[in-house]
């Protein structure tokens, strides 16, 4: 005669807990934004640098543009533009974009379009004022952090030099 074993109801529990539990991990550490809500450990050490991308302009500079002035001299006014497709050479996008620590604190997109290789009209986002107010804006976002921005370790050690 063979013995008839009954699986112990716990282990089975324990099982499915287990098996529930495993999954649940599985499917979360999928999402982009498990990544944005809970430090990895891959963030742990990692420096990113802050990027300024693109073509940073000011009021002043666009001020100065015209209508029917000629591409050379809105390179000569902009510069160079950062998105100039060679499917439509009548239109160029001057895009700027700056980074820190890899989220995007500002963006900003400016475009002219040419009738007859000549400004015919231009459109985008508002711009810092002039270069002074330019170089105002790279210093604060160059200078390190005011005691306002403190970190939490930074804070904790502030308690024991008072």
């Amino acid at each position: 005669m063979i013995p008839i074993v009954f699986p112990d109801v716990s282990h089975a529990r324990f099982a499915m807990r287990a098996l529930v539990l495993t999954l649940a991990l599985c499917a979360t550490t999928g999402c982009a934004t498990a990544d944005h809500y809970v430090p990895s450990w891959r963030s742990f050490g990692v420096y990113k640098i802050d990027v300024n991308q693109g073509n940073y302009l000011s009021q002043d500079m666009i001020d100065k543009l015209k209508v029917g002035m000629t591409q050379t001299q809105v390179k000569q006014l902009l510069g160079t533009p950062l998105v100039a497709s060679p499917f439509r050479p009548d239109r160029w996008d001057y895009v700027y974009e700056y980074t820190r620590q890899g989220q995007v604190i500002e963006h900003r997109n400016f475009t002219v379009w040419f009738a007859d290789a000549k400004v015919a009209r231009w459109e985008g986002d508002s711009m810092p004022e002039s270069v002074v107010e330019l170089n105002r804006s790279a210093s604060a976002k160059a200078l390190p952090a005011s005691p306002a921005e403190k970190g939490a370790w930074d804070r904790i050690l502030d308690v024991f030099r008072k």
